[in-house]
């Protein structure tokens, strides 16, 4: 057993199970959600055909982390972690937009702005910026929050309040909360030697009250660039050195892969799958500052997933 792709358990007043892009997730009693990090990986919203060594145990043990050192900005859903690859939280109902926040122009803002855009979700972008180049203040460009196998939409903060997504009241919370959020992942990055380029937000409701939900600073929700060889690199106009998945969508598009209509997913060998589980291990590490820990892999897995969550399930249904 190499990657856990897919689980397929039954728990007790379990009410639904729900597969994503790369987590499984069970409602319990309506009240309760279990996350599993799958190894699945996604690229351009196509889940990729090969699930990758450790990836799930990395984002869903730093997705912890982060959720506990951000409580005190907002509430969010978690729990408890009790397994290095699963989350058990509060069942949130799901606002239908994700909160992008840039602190500098790269990735796909970046491509656009290439192209001629000079505007991002309704967010005007100067003349005269260069790659990788830092917002004077970070930028908030929103997208919708699209269903599995669908694109996710840029919509503006006008459009989202006009077409009834969010309310206004509720919309200035999330702005408040993200930029504060942001701050407090740039901090903890700094610490690290990292700089936290730009990362996406979700957020729920649970008896009325705004909960951040999902992940948060992982590799694949952020893009992280090294601090010390960040000036040099950009004066001489050389790519990042970063931590991120771009790495992976870079790959994709070398490989004549973007996730466009027609479009064939590149193989990817044992040693392409090892190269990138290494990545996510070495993005643990550096975002954590600690030593990874890989969990085993064995004919086991499954059944200590299954009673780590069953303990936890036992006190709370």
């Amino acid at each position: 057993m190499r990657a856990i792709t897919e689980t397929d358990f039954s728990f007790k007043k379990q009410t639904g199970k729900y597969i994503g892009k790369v987590r499984d997730v069970y409602t319990i009693d309506d009240r309760f959600i279990v996350m599993i990090a799958t190894d699945r990986i996604s690229a351009f919203d196509v889940v990729l055909p090969k699930g990758i060594t450790y990836k799930g145990q990395v984002l869903n043990q730093i997705a912890s982390m982060f959720l506990d050192s951000t409580a005190d900005i907002v509430p969010n859903w978690k729990i408890a972690s009790p397994d290095p690859m699963v989350t058990v939280g509060y069942k949130c109902q799901g606002l239908p937009v994700e909160m992008i926040v840039r602190g500098y122009l790269t990735g796909s803002a970046w491509r656009a702005y290439k192209n001629g855009a000079r505007e991002i979700c309704g967010v005007r972008i100067p003349d005269g910026m260069k790659e990788n180049e830092k917002f004077p203040t970070p930028i908030i460009t929103p997208t919708t929050k699209a269903e599995i196998g669908a694109h996710d939409e840029d919509i503006s903060k006008e459009e989202i309040i006009s077409r009834g997504l969010v309310s206004a009241e509720d919309y200035e919370k999330l702005e408040k909360y993200t930029l504060a959020l942001f701050q407090r992942g740039t901090e903890i990055a700094a610490k690290r030697g990292l700089i936290l380029v730009d990362t996406k937000y979700e957020f729920g409701k649970r008896d009325g009250e705004i909960f951040l939900i999902d992940e948060i600073h992982t590799p694949d929700s952020s893009r992280y660039f090294y601090a010390d060889s960040y000036q040099e690199r950009f004066d001489n106009n050389q790519p990042q050195k970063q931590l991120s998945k771009e790495f992976v969508r870079e790959w994709l598009m070398e490989n004549g892969f973007s996730g466009q209509p027609g479009q064939k997913v590149p193989f990817m060998d044992d040693e392409r799958v090892e190269i990138i589980s290494q990545r996510y291990i070495e993005l643990y590490e550096n975002i954590t500052g600690e030593k990874f820990s890989p969990a085993e892999y064995n004919d086991d897995t499954y059944n200590r997933i299954e009673e780590n969550i069953n303990n936890i399930l036992a006190r709370l249904v």
